[in-house]
């Protein structure tokens, strides 16, 4: 299992390969298209992300090794290459691992600079919710032990 910065570099040197920002773009939503499909049941209200101009829902699980393991969907093919970004970066990793990641992949392929305002507030809201299930699965393993 790669750590989150070797997952990081990995995304950049991948995003390195393309100048063109329709190539990437076009990349953002065949990983988009990647993601496992989403049940319906957890579209709830509870999973969707505030903050967003598209509907986004998240959720997370924990597995037998307390690593959280997330799902996703989006309404926006972009918007949902850009949580499949962030689901390969942090799925699969304690809390403490996630709340510790400076997620420097995200400026360091220019993805910031070439979204719209409310898709940049949107990020911020996706990468805010994934914390907030870090936190709760944290204080969760806490109280277990």
């Amino acid at each position: 299992m790669m750590t989150i910065n070797q997952t990081q570099d990995e995304i950049i040197e991948e995003f390195e390969g393309m100048t063109d920002w329709m190539d990437r773009y076009a990349y953002i939503i065949d990983l988009g298209n990647t993601l496992p499909e989403f049940p319906d049941n957890l579209k709830t209200p509870d999973n969707l992300i505030e903050g967003c101009q598209s509907r986004v829902w998240i959720d997370a699980k924990e597995d037998s090794d307390g690593k959280l393991l997330f799902e996703a969907d989006s309404d926006a093919l972009i918007v949902k290459g850009i949580v499949a970004l962030l689901l390969r970066v942090l799925s699969d990793h304690t809390p403490d691992e996630i709340l510790d990641a400076d997620l420097y992949f995200i400026d360091k392929i220019g993805l910031k600079e070439h979204l719209s305002p409310t898709r940049s507030n949107g990020l911020v809201s996706m990468v805010k919710q994934i914390h907030n299930y870090a936190l709760a699965y944290k204080a969760r393993q806490a109280a277990k032990g």
